[in-house]
């Protein structure tokens, strides 16, 4: 199973999140960096914790406009 870990400007646990993930027998994880358009191949997308773009609105609130967040919706 490949999954597929959205990395954002500020994100902090997206290197334990892959680690974790890669620890388990027949997954792969990948970074995707978060101006991506395609999330083709994979067959999980994890959008981990932390402070994407340093929370200075609220949580997600300037993640959302990235282009990787088009793809997440069309798979969600």
């Amino acid at each position: 199973m490949k999954f597929a870990v959205v990395q954002f400007p500020g994100s902090n646990c997206d290197q334990d999140c892959t680690a974790a993930l890669n620890g388990i027998e027949g997954v792969r994880a990948e970074f995707v960096w978060h101006k991506e358009s395609s999330l083709a191949g994979y067959d999980a997308i994890v959008l981990p914790g932390g402070f994407a773009y340093g929370d200075y609105l609220r949580c997600g609130a300037i993640a959302r406009f990235s282009p990787v967040m088009k793809a997440v919706l069309a798979e969600a």
